[in-house]
């Protein structure tokens, strides 16, 4: 027998046993049985069934049913089920001639394969013969497939076939070759130059599919490549021809083909009015081109409906981004306006965002909606408030900050408790820049802390305790006011904090009674001590609360006369404490009343106002509302704190992060005996900046290394060497030029030197500022610098930069050069910003000569 007869004994037993097997059912048939099913188990079944008929066939090379196999397998696949073992099936299928083969292949190809597996390569071959098709549909499923599955290999094969097709004279074929381009560039960006001699012809077609596909393609070019962005920039007819296209659109008539709520084909306005904002940015002559026709579409599109809102939303972000006239930067600005009275709550969303981002560049036109976006306060979205109470902090001025502060407060007294840390703390920032009186400043901090309670942050505690204490004016005041307010409630622990913290300071002027404006409360010291006494032993006060209070009630042992026995029992039952803080503090402060009661008055006499002065390298910084400099401490740390991170140690070659002591002739020691109160020393390593120690008289230091720092946002003052001298020994160093050590991303941080006391030490402080709209939080600032040097990092004065530039955060850092070497230093920044984790290395090696001379 030959081979020839063997083959067609086996085709005939194949064919045999085709015919007795009975056709596949129709796809529609699946779809009903599909649906049919009451179960999921049933369903399964049916599927598990049908699958198994569908390999069979595929085995048998079944070419009459190949098509409609692969057309119940993507239902299947469309199911939730596996249907993997159909992709070379679709393959055979895109390379048969019929049309309605290809489209099921093609189809299949995209829903089955993509460019993670091998198998898509082998469909190349297919996609560029049927390009070169005779039907344009054939060619466009080809296109099709190629913008959904290309993966870089195909996009190399097959960009010069795309080059062609762009340049064809069927628009429809025209159209999907554009797109295919668009995906392109964006998979394989070096392929850009190829498209740009074809995409600029694009523009000269009347069909608005074309259109739309050209524009899209070109801003895709622009905003990938700086040079194609150029080049585009010096094509003098590009930007007039934008304009021509927007300007028929906007006076074309009705037109059913393209008309969307009355307005003319608003993707392309959309899609044009973006790309004249990327080609007018930083570019004065573009942007005087399309100044115009930005007004037209402002003043011309209808605003009843959203299409008209997106295209006006798309007109205000070009103006505000171009270099446009400031008639038309109030209109756009007014645009924003009229959203805000807009219904629907995204549009209101929008509306206050790009407010929030617009403000600082145009705070006068915004100012003219201010009464609107304070409505916004009570919207019920929480997003929309959101955004709506960042922005009032925004428009804040020395102009209305009295009312916009009224606002504030009403809205923090009936806000969610997730706003009331956020609206405290800017409150305040607002009221220390831009308050009109210190009276004023007093009144409403306090009524701030009586509205948001527990939810007042550390920070502020300390920064408001540091603002009484330059008003000395007001400290009866205060004292009374704020114990009348722990009389009435005490669980309010910030408000419990500064009070306690101002009663035993000023203790004394409590008891005096000497108010101009409001008849004074009439209190006894015992009474005050009972107020105390049921703070300190209320379930409700923190361990730091009750620090607070041991330090008040001997502080106030030298401000009250009759009270003083109870002021020591009192003190005295917390000797045996389980808390090992305040039982440290208790048998410290009975034994200064046994042993050392001669020294008690010059040990607790009254903190001095925290003057302008540097402070251990602390940085002072305030602005009052004619932006004239007073006092403001940003930092408290006295000493060095190591940083955890090793992350910097190889940064500089053979250099390591390093904090030895700048004095290595002073001896590091811990007190462990009650006569080193005398010693002063204020070697110990600094708190963190969440966890504040007891506000102590200076000339007090005990035995505890915590107890040795002042509260986060009031300064450690160093003793001077006589305890009754009312000189602190404060030295005001020579100042040396600034300059700016990191600029990116909003972040910006500043080095401001001053030389140390001590030879061959440079204090440097870096003051970090954000200008986003976003806070950043975590905020790490670490820095290394050679071998040669010795460097010490103290911890920061915060781990939050506010955004807006509203604040800084400052950190000291002492370098030693004993070699007199020329200064060179590595920068490590981390932190985080609307849920994103930056981290940044910088270097400066600029450092002002007088820093290592």
């Amino acid at each position: 027998m030959s081979v020839l007869q063997a083959i067609e004994e086996k085709v005939k037993a194949v064919e045999e046993k085709l015919s007795k097997m009975p056709p596949p059912i129709k796809l529609k048939e699946l779809i009903r049985n599909i649906r049919a099913a009451r179960t999921q188990a049933e369903e399964r079944a049916l599927v598990q069934k049908e699958c198994a008929h569908i390999r069979s066939s595929f085995r048998e090379e079944d070419n009459t049913y190949r098509c409609r196999n692969v057309a119940k397998l993507l239902y299947i696949h469309m199911l939730g089920y596996p249907a993997h073992f159909g992709q070379l099936e679709c393959l055979k299928l895109v390379a048969q001639p019929r049309f309605t083969d290809k489209r099921i292949g093609y189809l299949g190809t995209t829903l089955l394969l993509d460019e993670r597996q091998d198998v898509h390569l082998l469909v190349t071959n297919s996609m560029k013969n049927d390009m070169n098709h005779n039907t344009q549909y054939i060619v466009g499923l080809s296109l099709g497939c190629l913008g959904s599955i290309c993966s870089q290999e195909m996009c190399r094969d097959l960009a010069g076939e795309i080059e062609k097709l762009m340049k064809q004279s069927n628009a429809y074929i025209k159209k999907k070759a554009t797109l295919c381009a668009f995906r392109i560039i964006r998979k394989v960006p070096e392929l850009m130059e190829i498209f740009i001699p074809a995409t600029r012809a694009l523009l000269s077609e009347k069909n608005h599919g074309v259109l739309l596909t050209a524009v899209s393609l070109i801003t895709e070019m622009c905003e990938k490549s700086p040079d194609t962005l150029a080049h585009f920039r010096k094509n003098e007819e590009l930007v007039p021809n934008l304009v021509r296209i927007l300007k028929n659109l906007i006076m074309s008539g009705y037109s059913p083909e393209h008309d969307v709520s009355g307005v003319s084909d608003p993707f392309l306005q959309v899609k044009i009015i973006r790309l004249l904002r990327i080609l007018g940015k930083d570019d004065p002559d573009a942007s005087e081109a399309m100044n115009d026709i930005l007004a037209q579409v402002a003043t011309n599109t209808e605003t009843s409906k959203n299409v008209g809102n997106a295209i006006l939303y798309e007109t205000v972000l070009a103006i505000m981004d171009i270099h446009s006239e400031s008639g038309l930067r109030v209109l756009a600005i007014n645009i924003l306006g009229r959203f805000l009275l807009n219904n629907d709550k995204n549009i209101r969303y929008v509306a206050l965002n790009t407010l929030l981002k617009t403000v600082s560049s145009d705070i006068n036109a915004v100012q003219r909606h201010r009464s609107t976006i304070v409505d916004c306060l009570k919207d019920p979205d929480i997003s929309i408030r959101k955004r709506a109470v960042e922005l009032c902090f925004a428009l804040i001025t020395a102009n209305n900050v009295r009312g916009m502060v009224k606002e504030l407060i009403f809205f923090l007294e009936k806000s969610d408790p997730e706003f009331k840390s956020y609206v405290s703390s800017n409150v305040f920032l607002a009221c220390e820049k831009y308050a009109p009186s210190q009276r004023w400043h007093i009144d409403t901090m306090m009524k701030v802390l009586t509205t948001a309670g527990n939810n007042v942050l550390d920070d502020t505690v300390a920064s408001l305790i540091q603002m009484i204490s330059d008003t000395s004016a007001y400290h009866a005041y205060v004292s009374q006011r704020l114990f009348k307010a722990i009389q009435e409630n005490y669980t309010m622990q910030p408000l419990v904090q500064v009070a306690v913290w101002c009663i035993g300071e000023y203790g004394d002027l409590l008891m005096a009674g000497q108010l101009e404006e409001e008849e004074p409360i009439q209190v006894t010291e015992d009474e005050v001590v009972d107020i105390l006494e049921k703070i300190i032993q209320s379930t409700v006060s923190l361990p730091i609360t009750k620090q607070f209070v041991l330090t008040a009630l001997m502080k106030l042992s030298t401000r009250f006369t009759v009270a003083v026995e109870h002021i020591k029992k009192t003190i005295a039952l917390y000797g045996p404490s389980l808390d090992m803080e305040l039982q440290q503090r208790a048998v410290e402060y009975s034994k200064l009343f046994q042993s050392y009661d001669h020294m008690r008055a010059a040990l607790l006499e009254r903190m001095p106002p925290m003057e302008n002065k540097n402070i251990s390298g602390s940085q002072i910084e305030k602005k009052n509302k004619n932006n004239k400099p007073i006092s403001k401490v940003e930092n408290t740390d006295v000493s060095a704190v190591q940083p955890e991170s090793n992350g910097l140690l190889d940064l500089i070659g053979g250099s390591a992060i390093s904090t030895p002591s700048i004095e290595p002739n002073r001896p590091q020691k811990e007190s462990t005996d009650l006569l080193d109160l005398l010693d002063l020393d204020l070697s110990a390593p600094a708190m963190p900046m969440n966890q504040p120690a007891m506000l102590l008289q200076p000339g007090l230091m005990p035995m505890s290394n915590n107890m040795t720092n002042l509260m986060d946002g009031v300064p450690a003052m160093q003793p001077s060497t006589n305890l009754l001298d009312g000189d602190m020994g404060i030295t005001i160093n020579n100042r040396i030029p600034s300059l700016t050590a990191f600029e990116k991303g909003g972040l910006k941080v500043e080095l401001e030197f001053e030389k140390d006391t001590s030879p061959n030490v440079i204090n440097i402080t870096a003051k970090s500022t954000n200008s986003t709209t976003y806070p950043m939080t975590d905020y790490v600032f670490q820095a290394a610098v050679p071998k040669t040097f010795d460097l010490q990092l103290h911890s920061p004065s915060s781990n939050i930069v506010p955004p807006n530039n509203s604040a800084a955060v400052t950190q000291l850092i002492k370098v030693s050069n004993p070699q007199k070497a020329v200064l060179r230093m590595r920068l490590k920044i981390m932190y985080n910003i609307n849920g994103m984790q930056i981290s940044e290395l910088g270097e400066v090696n600029n450092f002002p000569p007088s820093t290592y001379q």
